[in-house]
């Protein structure tokens, strides 16, 4: 089954960390993907840039609403996203408890929908 892992942080503590805790938050994502990799279970993932860049766009009364930036402020942003392969929740569970935002932020685990069509 696959399952998207939201990967969510606060952007400003992330901003203002000094550089070698940069370093290492970097490095131990990067052994996180390769694990992930070896084992068979990675399918994607990659880190977005920061809310700023963000575009939200909603539909209203038949038109297009474009907004710059997030359109909620919240104490943590979605950062970036892996999609997995897992056997069942438990698995996944095991590898959204082994994702460095785990201890710094939250990651938020979700089954894929499978469409049939």
């Amino acid at each position: 089954m696959r399952y998207m892992l939201l990967i969510y942080v606060n952007e400003a503590a992330m901003a203002a960390a000094p550089t070698d805790k940069t370093y290492e938050i970097s490095a131990a994502y990067g052994a996180y993907t390769d694990a992930l990799k070896k084992s068979g279970a990675w399918l994607a993932g990659d880190r977005l840039k920061p809310t700023q860049a963000a575009t939200s766009v909603r539909m209203v009364n038949g038109k297009t609403n474009v907004l710059d930036g997030p359109y909620a402020d919240t104490k943590e942003q979605l950062a970036g996203f892996y999609m997995i392969e897992a056997e069942d929740a438990d698995a996944a569970i095991a590898w959204a408890a082994r994702c460095p935002a785990a201890s710094a932020g939250t990651v938020e685990l979700r089954p894929i929908w499978e469409q049939t069509m």
